[in-house]
């Protein structure tokens, strides 16, 4: 399954890209994911005790995934086999089972790496269980996808799931310098180095991804060579990497991580934090419209009558950003996250909801109390209908003690405001009304 496998590695090395050409070779090389390689942690206990399992890589493009399952597959003195979801089917799969069958008699195990295994649908996920389960081979799957959402769950449950981060600054930082220095592998034959803010600003603009960095330092440094500089400065790199837009994939998880980090900073009273995140996903494509939605949902659900203006400035956020679209409308937009992150909060409204539709939920249709129907015909005034009706107007502050829920929940209480915003100001009422009602 290896596509150079008729290429001599000479000539490989010199036709690789530089982020295969400096793959690291030995888990001692490994740039990153300490959580998982530092003394006593998961992969490096298992590395150092010469066992391995079953795994899920999940995390950002550029990352490790793939170096990290070379790595474990030398370490475990295992025949490793790359196998792509995106290119490769059942039909493969089959072939290489048969050869890790005929290994496996032999005392040699197989770590089949998966990459991008979120392609798969879950038939074809299917076909991985038996070997999985049989031990014929030892499946690490790579995904930059949640695989909750990817994964069938009887894949998942015979694997770990292990999560990789992006890499930091300085991470990144001694990857590319090491780069440079790597003789054996090039570029470092060519005697090349990078500015001290060209350096800076690869690592600061490619996000967390070392393949990224690699690939834009590479094409710098052909850049560089072709104007005999030897040293590739900012220029160069900023015309190699060309500024991606932050990631950020509508219709995957990165999508609700930050659609839920704005909610939380806006529930939080950070307005700064949501001004942040709004930005992030104007910046990534996100249908502005979606994001209106979003605040009056918000202003009603954390907001409520502690401020009942917040819902009206929402509405109008919508309005105003449907009537003058992008880039215009995100000035409406950061206008109404800063009033909404400021505004008093309260769930009271909310919580009064889901409370009352608990009741509905679990005691069905309760019949309505017969004073407070409506009698319109001689026979419904016959039957009680409307019968010790106390009509509020009539009363001193048109307030007059009367139960208008179902006898089953008479005086149950779902609304408690809160004690902030304008919300004091209505509990304070209801509190008077309360001792009014017990008068009359």
């Amino acid at each position: 399954m290896d596509l150079f496998e008729s290429v001599p590695d000479i000539e490989r090395r010199v036709a690789a890209p530089l982020a295969e050409r400096v793959r690291p070779k030995r888990i001692e090389d490994f740039v990153g994911q300490r959580h998982l390689l530092g003394p006593g942690k998961l992969l490096r206990e298992m590395i150092q005790a010469g066992r391995l399992q079953s795994l899920l890589l999940w995390g950002p493009p550029g990352t490790g995934k793939t170096t990290l399952a070379r790595l474990l597959a030398a370490s475990h003195k295992a025949h490793c086999v790359h196998f792509s979801a995106v290119s490769s089917g059942v039909k493969e799969l089959k072939i290489i089972v048969e050869e890790a069958r005929r290994l496996h008699r032999l005392g040699q195990s197989t770590v089949l790496f998966v990459d991008e295994i979120h392609h798969f649908n879950k038939s074809q996920q299917n076909t991985f269980l038996p070997y999985v389960e049989q031990g014929t081979i030892i499946l690490i799957g790579a995904t930059t996808e949640n695989p909750s959402f990817e994964v069938i769950p009887p894949l998942l449950s015979r694997c770990q799931v292990l999560l990789l981060y992006p890499l930091s600054t300085d991470e990144l930082r001694q990857i590319v310098e090491r780069a440079l220095r790597d003789d054996e592998r090039q570029p470092g034959q060519t005697g090349m180095e990078i500015s001290p803010e060209g350096l800076e600003f690869l690592v600061q603009g490619v996000h967390g991804d070392a393949r990224t960095a690699l690939n834009a330092l590479e094409n710098a440094l052909a850049m560089a060579q072709l104007k005999g500089q030897p040293v590739v400065d900012l220029t160069s790199l900023q015309e190699a990497l060309q500024i991606k837009a932050p990631r950020y994939d509508k219709s995957g998880e990165e999508h609700y991580n930050v659609v839920s980090a704005f909610i939380k900073s806006l529930r939080g009273s950070d307005p700064d934090a949501a001004l942040y995140w709004l930005m992030r996903m104007l910046e990534g494509g996100e249908d502005p419209l979606f994001i209106a939605r979003r605040l009056i949902i918000f202003a009603s659900e954390d907001i409520g009558n502690a401020d009942p203006g917040a819902l009206r400035l929402a509405a109008a956020a919508k309005d105003a950003v449907h009537f003058v679209g992008l880039p215009e409308g995100r000035i409406p937009l950061a206008q109404a996250v800063t009033y909404l992150a400021t505004a008093p909060k309260s769930n009271a409204s909310y919580k009064a909801m889901l409370a009352a539709a608990g009741d509905v939920g679990a005691k069905g249709a309760l019949p309505v109390p017969l004073h407070l129907r409506n009698a319109p015909t001689p026979l419904m005034e016959r039957l009680d209908y409307g019968k010790g009706y106390r009509y509020p107007h009539d009363f001193p502050g048109h307030v007059v003690g009367q139960e208008h829920l179902p006898d089953e929940l008479k005086g149950k209480k779902y609304y408690d405001p809160a004690d902030s915003g304008y919300e004091k100001t209505i509990r304070e009422r209801m509190q008077r009304w309360e001792q009014a009602k017990k008068g009359k």
